[in-house]
Parts: C-alpha cells; sequence; structure tokens
C-alpha cells in the first residue's frame, strides 16, 4: 500500500511517500529556520506564509523522488492535530483537495503519535506495546502505547515544553535558533554540575511535564534579577557550563519521568521521538539506562526525529488497516484532547 503523508503542524512544510508503513520511498522537509532564526522562535505568520509557498512543489517532489504518480497513490494521511491551526488548516486543505481530485482515502493523524511511529520506521523487530515519550519544541508527553494507534496519555506538560526551554534558554546564551542543536554542541565544553538548575517535578505521583522554571533560572543567572543592575556579559567557558548544566537539569526531568512511567506500567521496551530526541546528552542517558535496567530503547535516527511527512504516512497504514479513515469534514484542531491517566 502506498501513502502520501503531508506534514504542516509548525514550521516544516513536508510530504513523503512510504510502502505499508515501514518502506520510506520518499521524505522532503523544507525548513523555515532560517526565516525564522531572527525572532528566536517560530513566527505563526511566517510560517503560514511559508507553507503556502512550499506546500506543492513538496508534494511535487516527494511523488518524484519515490517514482510514484498520483495515480498509483492508495491514500493521503495528514496532520491535523495538534499544532499551529494556521498551518494545519494548509495541509488538511492541501491533502483533501488531493483525496477529493482522485477519490482517494484521506487519514487524519495526531502528530504526536506520528512521533511514536518514528521509531518503527524501517524497523522489523516489534515496537508496541510500550512506554513512549515525545519531546519536541511544542509537547513534551508520556504514553502507554499499545499498538501504533492506542496511546493512553500519562503525563504531558503544564506550560512549556523541552524544546521550547531549549530554544529559549539559547536564545538567552546568544546562540541562536534553533535552541537544541546549539545547546547540544555548546555544551560538551561544559561543566553539567556547574550550576544547580532546578528540576520541577511537580510532587511524587505526578507524571507531568514543567519547564517555565528553568528558563527564568537560566534568565535569572545569566543576566541577574534586577534589570537596573545586570551582570556582566558570560565568557565562552560560563556559556558552555550554563548550557551544559541546563541541558542536563531537562535530560535529568525527562529521563525520571519516562522511567517512572515504565515502573507503573511494567513495560520493557521504550520508544523516544520529538526534536529532543536527537539531543546526545538524552541518548547517553537512555543508552545507560537500558543497560542497568535491562530495557530496550528505540530512538528513531536523526532525520526522523524532527518534523516530517515519513512517520505521517507510517503510521496511516495501521489506521487504515483498522479502519479508522476520515472524510471531507476533516479539520484542524490546535489542541489534542488528553486522555485519563494511569495512577501509581
Amino acid at each position: 500500500m502506498l501513502l502520501l503523508g503531508i506534514e504542516t503542524s509548525c514550521d516544516e512544510t513536508a510530504a513523503a511517500v512510504v510502502k505499508d508503513g515501514r518502506q520510506v520511498l520518499s521524505s522532503i522537509v523544507a525548513s523555515q529556520d532560517q526565516l525564522h532564526l531572527p525572532y528566536g522562535g517560530v513566527v505563526p505568520e511566517i510560517a503560514c506564509r511559508a507553507h503556502l509557498t512550499a506546500i506543492l512543489p513538496v508534494i511535487r517532489r516527494a511523488l518524484e523522488e519515490a517514482r510514484v504518480r498520483v495515480e498509483d497513490l492508495d491514500g493521503v494521511a495528514v496532520v491535523h492535530t495538534p499544532g499551529l491551526v494556521g498551518a494545519l488548516l494548509i495541509g488538511v486543505t492541501a491533502a483533501k483537495t488531493l483525496a477529493w481530485l482522485r477519490d482517494l482515502p484521506i487519514l487524519g493523524v495526531n502528530h504526536l503519535h506520528a512521533h511514536v511511529y518514528a521509531a518503527a520506521l524501517e524497523r522489523e523487530a516489534p515496537l508496541f506495546p510500550c512506554v513512549s515519550l515525545v519531546a519536541s519544541g511544542g509537547h513534551t508527553s508520556l504514553f502507554r502505547s499499545r499498538s501504533p494507534i492506542e496511546h493512553e496519555t500519562l503525563g504531558a506538560t503544564l506550560d512549556d515544553a523541552a524544546g521550547e526551554a531549549f530554544d529559549k534558554a539559547a536564545s538567552i546564551l546568544g546562540l541562536g535558533y534553533p535552541g537544541g542543536p546549539n545547546i547540544d554542541r555548546v555544551a560538551r565544553a561544559g561543566n553539567p554540575h556547574a550550576i544547580a538548575f532546578p528540576r520541577t517535578r511537580l510532587g511524587p505521583d505526578s507524571l507531568d511535564f514543567s519547564f517555565s522554571g528553568i528558563k527564568t533560572a537560566v534568565l535569572y543567572h545569566c543576566r541577574g534579577q534586577n534589570p537596573r543592575t545586570p551582570r556582566p556579559p558570560l565568557t565562552g567557558q560560563e556559556i558552555a557550563d550554563v548550557a551544559a548544566s541546563f541541558q542536563e537539569a531537562v535530560v535529568d526531568t525527562l529521563v525520571e519521568k519516562l522511567l517512572e512511567a515504565v515502573r507503573r506500567v511494567g513495560a520493557s521496551r521504550i520508544a523516544v521521538g520529538g526534536g529532543v530526541a536527537a539531543n546526545s546528552r538524552l541518548r547517553e542517558r537512555l543508552a545507560d539506562a537500558a543497560r542497568r535496567r535491562r530495557l530496550e530503547v528505540v530512538l528513531p535516527p536523526i532525520r526522523y526525529c524532527m518534523d516530517n511527512a515519513a512517520m505521517v504516512a507510517g503510521i496511516a497504514w495501521p489506521l487504515y488497516t483498522a479502519g479508522r479513515v476520515s472524510d471531507l469534514t476533516l479539520d484542524a484542531c490546535p489542541t489534542e484532547r488528553r486522555d485519563k491517566r494511569l495512577t501509581a
């Protein structure tokens, strides 16, 4: 089965063709990093305008690289939740138009569930059931993933996502956008124990996340609490120490909550997706946890950690086989409904 995937939930315009949910025939991503660089973060209006310009050329390139025609497709999958509503609408409209013109089934995909499925792309061994973590610029969520399309929410961010915190910390340190790769790079020369940044745990039973506090802590450490008497500029080594200490605090929180979810569920396999899954320190810590606790940790290749459409076309295959096909009333939904929680 050949499925075209479309992804426009934030600031990447992406399209991909995937065969039978595993074999990636093409994956095209048009990045907007340079457009948002002057602002230190994603500007929704700029993102939407860029999607409008890029969507048709990206779809065309995905079909050409896969060496398939529109007539060869068995369906169109598109992310419709969660994300920036204007950006989602562009992808959803393109998918619905193509589905209507060619009389193809359309499959609405949850962006977070697609990030979990990214770990299953090009993988022969089973991934599900597992406990999964999605950590990105807009989301930090824990799931009990019983199958590719059955995900129970265990925890989620109450304010800022981990990736957004990376972007803000990088901006404070003058490292530029996107913040995640820049923090990761600079932190390698720093001392992760130089500054005792807070780890927000939200109580002993909580699997939720909060990263607003650490952003404020980095700001106060770098600039002081009184704007009238700012601290002198940081040296290169001090910047590296702040980056390393910040990164360690965020990774500590992610790994601690993830392992607690594993304990409660009784899982033996972990899947991690989203842009923050590309962080080298997080990958090191997860590899160490896997060795010590005899867990299987599955991480996508770096190219599938960032927003992409291969994961969208991939998860569409189990959705299709389960009969979870949408129709032309499919609409963009910026927020995800939170399901029931798992208690200790």
